[in-house]
């Protein structure tokens, strides 16, 4: 009895400790700071039940377990029951949640997604680790350090693939064409992660793919469009935005690139319980492409704030969507800091598009549906690869081509 009621006096004091938490930064939505709503303390019985059945599992569980790691795993419980965004992260999740928003992170500098062959590279980045050794796009990651890897587990992959800079991961690798697997033994370095990549399909056509929304985002997309616009005197005659398997990232930079193709209108507003979870968006005059005619490619892997810069440039007219029904996150998440390194991850607003719709569970539907192979074009220098990304995209051409649809339009007017 006299540990059971040790047990509640703690329960008791942690609860009214992590209600007097304060708010601070917003993934999949603003990165803000304010004073939560506090909390009122736990009821009496509701504690009284968690100490007991914290006891009884320490007590009579078939294997020792700590009382911190019961209420840890309590912890996530209570969290992670909510909705299928919110978490608690511990100090090395909340770290990697971080390296992941900041732009850069110790690891070998690839890009994989999970497909319907397993853990597939995506691309590895330039003058990354992983492309001087020689991994490419379209590489099935079948073993890391010796551990075979789960089709449908990519989360553990990423763990595995990062490290202390310095340290070295072997992967085994299978690649279309050969028989046997590839073996690498790869040494991980601080990558910097450029998640956007720019390119001409050809005079007066651009594509820009955006991966994911990090701190560096928007920056590297302004700067890659000036550049394009510089390629394509005197006008950029249109635009392919390939938003497919962006997983989304920080709000603010996806509210950011939709201000550079748009004059005026809302971006994208949201509602809450607090004053900070209440917020509307809105564009500031000035477009980077001089009104150049846009088509946005997606599928559904785009999620979250891939759709708030999809729904914006649909909602405001300024651009067609090609592909599939997006994946349809429509909630903001507040990270919180906790002690010791740790966080939660709160779901704290719904956000709606320019239209006013909320697409949460439901996603955005294009213009234009696709309903060719959706998976990744093979990279330049695979056997047999076509040189150029419309010949080995059929998305790509597909936009390329209703860009070419758009008549002509005289320097200095407005797109059509």
């Amino acid at each position: 009895m006299l540990r059971s009621r040790l047990l509640l006096v703690l329960v008791t004091g942690i609860v009214i400790g992590l209600s007097l938490s304060l708010a601070a930064n917003v993934i999949a939505g603003r990165r803000s700071e304010g004073a939560s709503e506090r909390a009122a303390p736990l009821p009496w019985e509701d504690a009284r039940l968690l100490a007991e059945v914290l006891h009884r599992i320490e007590a009579d569980y078939v294997e020792p377990v700590t009382p911190p790691k019961l209420m840890e795993n309590a912890v996530r419980g209570m969290v992670g029951a909510l909705d299928p965004h919110s978490a608690f992260l511990d100090a090395g999740e909340y770290e990697e949640m971080q390296a992941d928003t900041r732009g850069s992170y110790p690891g070998i500098g690839i890009e994989v997604a999970a497909t319907v062959r397993g853990v597939e590279v995506m691309q590895p980045l330039d003058g990354s680790p992983a492309a001087v050794a020689g991994l490419r796009t379209g590489d099935l990651i079948i073993a890391i350090d010796g551990r075979d890897v789960a089709a449908d587990a990519l989360d553990a992959a990423i763990a595995a693939l990062r490290g202390p800079a310095d340290s070295t991961v072997h992967l085994s690798v299978r690649r279309t064409g050969l028989a046997a697997p590839l073996d690498f033994t790869i040494r991980r370095t601080q990558v910097a992660v450029h998640s956007v990549q720019a390119e001409l399909l050809e005079p007066g056509y651009a594509y820009l793919r955006i991966a994911s929304f990090s701190e560096t985002t928007a920056h590297d997309v302004a700067q890659a469009l000036r550049e394009l616009a510089r390629q394509s005197p005197p006008v950029l005659r249109g635009l392919v935005i390939d938003l497919r398997n962006n997983p989304g990232g920080l709000l603010e930079s996806a509210v950011e690139i939709a201000d550079d193709f748009l004059e005026q209108g809302n971006i994208v507003s949201a509602d809450g319980r607090t004053d900070e979870a209440r917020f509307r968006m809105d564009a500031k005059p000035g477009d980077l492409t001089a009104g150049a005619p846009i088509r946005v490619l997606v599928n559904g892997n785009s999620a979250s704030a891939a759709e708030i810069l999809a729904g914006a440039l649909k909602d405001n007219h300024r651009a067609l969507l090609i592909g599939r029904r997006t994946y349809g996150k429509g909630s903001v998440q507040t990270v919180i800091p906790l002690s010791s390194g740790r966080a939660l991850k709160l779901t704290t607003s719904r956000y709606f598009t320019p239209s006013g719709a909320s697409i949460n569970q439901i996603g955005i539907e294009p213009d234009q549906p696709y309903d060719g192979e959706d998976l990744p074009p093979a990279a330049p220098d695979a056997p047999g690869a076509a040189q150029t990304l419309p010949q080995r995209d059929a998305q790509i051409a597909l936009a390329l081509g209703a860009l070419k649809q758009v008549p002509r339009r005289v320097a200095g007017q407005p797109a059509p």
